[in-house]
């Protein structure tokens, strides 16, 4: 029913695809207008929009691995570096 479809970012002018899968997705949820915006400047107007987020300092409990997440940590709950994070997720 769908097909990819080539369109042009209004803010950089290349061209990206609108898939089929985006397409499907989009028309389930209601939407009526394609993305104006390539994927890159979609999570640059967002992270624009958002801010700079702050990091914060913290050792993940699982590797002992210094690493920067974008909480405070609060003492008594554990904090993971990304890769045990992940790992974690994984085996859950």
């Amino acid at each position: 029913m769908y097909q990819d479809e080539t369109l042009k970012c209004r803010d950089c002018g290349n061209e990206f695809v609108f898939t089929a899968g985006e397409q499907e997705f989009y028309a389930s949820r209601g939407f009526e207008n394609k993305p104006s915006r390539c994927k890159e400047c979609r999570a640059a107007k967002k992270n624009a929009q958002r801010g700079e987020r702050e990091m914060f300092a913290a050792v993940c409990v699982e590797c002992g691995k210094e690493c920067q997440v974008p909480f405070k940590p609060t003492e008594g709950k554990p904090v993971y570096c990304s890769e045990c994070f992940a790992a974690k997720r994984e085996n859950n």
